[in-house]
């Protein structure tokens, strides 16, 4: 059987651009070779995350998800599609998945095989009522990060003001509108007009942008007495600007640091506010928070039925479109959660 898969060819120094990927043949097995405990899977939809940056190097950061090697299909990204064949209990032809071997049009899976710590395990989904690439967005790891983010900084009572950066993206979009749910008074930046109104017009969210006004300034004008949580997928100048901004025994979740990944770190200057004023920063990775899986699932799919979360998709189609997709989410060209639509 032929398809295709995306192959990661040179490591981008500084900007990703589709230089650095080639669409390659793949050979997979007719579905009646499949071995016992495999199925073959039409992929539908395939996830474009921050993080994919990462692991587009020689080195991924230690004890994140391994760098993606040259000139081999790229595992561990997640995506969602169709059985089309199975030698696998429980899983059957037409039945909708979800799976780590993303950025290609068709992939054979091991039923057994635990991928991206569980979270990319073949996974058979109900998509009774919802649409499903929702489970590469609000129903799957987008939504488990945001809400196991605030679970970390004890921000699931509710109660504070939390700001909250990148508001705009795939996570930020929904921490904010969970937070929100769960009884606290959000603020969120983006970087640009379009996003503000789309998080204050929409979202129902207060929201400055920071290209238009410093980060400092626009705190203190919609958090005067300064903030509870901070969750962070920014850092660097962000972060700095959040340490000022906290009050006493503030919390602060560690999700990302998107300004770094095509730059030179660049860590806050005035780190040393974490142990004036009591704070707790924690560092986390929603895929090591499956327990909350089912629980943030049942919450985050009530209150979108009830239209209490909302969430936007930027759609690319076609897999040759992944590098573009990738590139303007950096860019913070992207709103909501960045998907590629396949054939």
């Amino acid at each position: 059987m032929k398809s295709v898969a995306l192959h990661v060819v040179a490591y981008p120094e500084g900007e990703v651009g589709p230089e650095h990927f080639a669409v390659v043949p793949l050979e997979l097995p007719d579905p009646d070779q499949l071995a016992e405990g495999e199925v073959l899977v039409r992929n539908t939809w395939t996830s474009v995350d921050p993080g994919l940056r990462l692991r587009l190097s020689a080195a991924a950061p230690d004890g994140y998800f391994a760098a993606f090697p040259l000139d081999r299909p790229m595992d561990g990204v997640l995506t969602v599609g169709e059985v089309l064949a199975s030698r696998a209990a429980g899983f059957a032809p037409g039945d909708t998945v979800w799976h780590s071997l993303g950025w290609r049009e068709h992939a054979v899976v091991r039923a057994d095989e635990v991928a991206m710590n569980g979270v990319g395990t073949l996974r058979r989904l109900d998509v009774t009522g919802r649409e499903p690439q929702w489970f590469l967005g609000a129903l799957g790891p987008m939504g488990l990060t945001a809400y196991s983010g605030l679970a970390v900084v004890d921000g699931l009572g509710g109660g504070g003001v939390v700001w909250v950066s990148a508001g705009a993206g795939a996570v930020g979009s929904l921490v904010a509108q969970i937070a929100r749910n769960l009884g606290h008074r959000v603020i969120a930046s983006a970087g640009s007009p379009e996003k503000v109104a789309w998080l204050r017009d929409e979202l129902g969210i207060d929201a400055f942008s920071y290209r238009d006004e410093p980060l400092r300034d626009g705190l203190r004008r919609l958090a005067p007495d300064g903030i509870d949580l901070y969750f962070d997928n920014v850092g660097g100048d962000h972060l700095e600007a959040a340490l000022d901004a906290m009050r006493m025994h503030g919390r602060i979740a560690l999700c990302g640091t998107v300004s770094d990944y095509e730059s030179e770190p660049r860590g806050p200057h005035n780190i040393f506010l974490a142990t004036a004023k009591h704070l707790t920063l924690a560092g986390f990775r929603g895929s090591l928070h499956l327990d909350l899986l089912d629980e943030m699932q049942q919450r985050v799919g009530d209150w979108v039925a009830a239209g209490r979360l909302l969430h936007r998709e930027s759609v690319y189609d076609g897999l040759e479109s992944a590098p573009t997709a990738l590139a303007d989410l950096l860019a913070g060209r992207t709103i909501g959660k960045t998907l590629v639509r396949l054939a």
